[in-house]
């Protein structure tokens, strides 16, 4: 049984996706309070806390190293501040884990923009360090959008392999599944994530189905938050902040009416079962916005082969 471990571990997305193809979780560290109550809901183990007061030597040998490492320092909306920020030179840990452990693979996941982010120092500085310590590593954008899941989320599947290793990999094909946001919507939801405002404008007819989001209105200005798009299409990118009247979210024509998204429909956007825990109210909405799309990490992780 391979065994791996899960860094930065959120609410378990990469560990609900290796659990399912019958591997062993042996670590997992998180160190935001609310994300480890969600871990331990799910998982029923309590992630250790900040990796960076955790010895290499104290965390097990494995297979698999996971990492969704924090990503708001390479966001557009972040502060863009990159492997200077804090939060960016959490990368740094995983190369000391990595270099110590030296797993056969490394998987990890992060926002689009750490690819351009400082005219591309960050990638390139990504890439040497692993370089340094052993690994080859590929890099590929995948658009959930593509892979059967009705939101718009592009994100960077980092996958690291051994040199002189028996492994490879190539980037998983999209399915493009004809699945839409009208077809995991909740028949019944509460009435204050409807939004009924003066300002609101409908721009076009909403007919036409797409496998990406269909903007037809906006409230205020339009800007980020406030724009309308079609049940016909995808859900725009789920995020952890965000302003707007449609924080979060993004807003939606439905049944003739125009609202946020349920926490349930947000579970399901990004992967998870109904009865899969989040903290409630806003912090739920911000662990799935964090979190990883566990379907993904299941098509990248069968991209990689042997020989």
């Amino acid at each position: 049984m391979f065994k791996f471990i899960d860094l930065f571990s959120g609410i378990g997305g990469f560990r609900y996706a290796l659990e399912k193809k019958g591997m062993k979780c042996v670590f997992s560290s998180e160190i935001d309070i609310k994300a480890q109550e969600a871990y331990f809901k799910n998982f029923g183990e309590k992630p250790y806390g900040d990796i960076t007061e955790i010895s290499e030597k104290k965390i097990p040998a494995h297979d698999i190293l996971c990492a969704g490492f924090p990503c708001q320092s390479f966001s557009i909306s972040g502060d863009m501040k990159g492997l200077e920020d804090n939060r960016g030179r959490l990368f740094y840990d995983i190369v000391r884990i990595a270099q110590y452990h030296q797993p056969h693979v490394l998987l990890l996941e992060n926002v689009k923009n750490i690819l351009t982010v400082d005219d591309g120092k960050v990638i390139q500085t990504i890439e040497t360090k692993l370089d340094e310590i052993g690994y080859t590593l590929q890099k590929h954008v995948l658009n959930a959008s593509e892979f059967g899941i009705p939101q718009s989320r592009e994100r960077v599947y980092f996958v690291g392999l051994k040199k002189r290793g028996k492994l490879s990999y190539n980037p998983p094909k999209p399915t493009m599944k004809k699945i839409y946001l009208e077809d995991i919507l909740e028949k019944k939801v509460d009435e204050a994530l409807f939004i009924d405002r003066k300002d609101m404008v409908l721009e076009r007819e909403d007919k036409e189905y797409e496998l990406a989001p269909i903007r037809i209105g906006h409230v205020n200005k339009g800007g980020q938050g406030e724009r309308i798009y079609s049940e016909h299409g995808h859900a725009i990118t789920l995020s952890a902040y965000g302003g707007g009247v449609g924080a979060r979210t993004g807003l939606y024509l439905v049944d003739d009416r125009v609202r946020k998204l349920s926490i349930n429909e947000c579970k399901i956007l990004m992967g998870y079962p109904t009865d899969y825990f989040v903290s409630e109210g806003i912090q739920g909405y911000q662990q799935l916005g964090n979190a990883v799309i566990p379907s993904m990490i299941e098509h990248v992780y069968d991209s990689i082969k042997i020989g």
